[in-house]
């Protein structure tokens, strides 16, 4: 009996251990991101594809329609967030000074919101953390889009040919967040 006891509490620590271990490796903001995608000369992505940006009109919260048409051609920084997430509070301000960089050099940024908050509630955010980039709410078809991400936040970057560059669940240092930009940018 003390034997399989030994090995039940042995297989559990073992499990644990893993466990911690891809956790903290998928939530430090510091640790190398998974890139993901071809090399800058990919072809451009045709529909269906799983690793291309989806196919979806996003409206803001202001009524702006971000259409497939619209987005072509331009890097897009899809990013789900909510009010209640700690890291997306953390996160937040570094992608508004990022957003104000890059949105006049054909940068997207859309911030879904995952959580349903009156309109008052999200207008005091907003203000709080300084978040000047496009809010778009959730709806199924996005979280379906996206493969429902279990982590908030998630964040993917899709290149100029709308194939999907960078993801990362967990929150995103600016420097890296500036880095992927930076190298999608050159790309032409």
């Amino acid at each position: 009996m003390q034997t399989r006891t030994l090995i039940v509490m042995f297989v559990a620590a073992t499990v644990g251990l893993v466990v911690l271990g891809f956790v903290t490796l998928s939530s430090d903001p510091q640790k190398p991101a998974l890139s993901l995608g071809a090399s800058p000369a990919a072809a451009a992505c045709t529909k269906g594809q799983t690793d291309c940006l989806p196919e979806l009109t996003y409206v803001d919260i202001t009524g702006a329609t971000y259409t497939p048409e619209s987005l072509k051609g331009k890097v897009v920084v899809v990013n789900f967030w909510a009010t209640w997430c700690r890291p997306c509070q953390v996160e937040i301000p570094a992608f508004s000074r990022t957003y104000d960089k890059y949105k006049d050099q054909d940068v997207v940024f859309l911030g879904i919101l995952s959580d349903d908050v009156d309109s008052q509630t999200l207008l005091n955010f907003t203000s709080e953390f300084e978040l000047t980039y496009p809010v778009v709410r959730v709806t199924q078809e996005m979280q379906a889009a996206y493969g429902y991400p279990n982590g908030l936040p998630t964040t993917f970057i899709y290149g100029r040919n709308g194939q999907r560059r960078f993801q990362r669940a967990g929150a995103l240092a600016e420097s890296t967040l500036t880095n992927q930009l930076d190298k999608l940018i050159a790309e032409r």
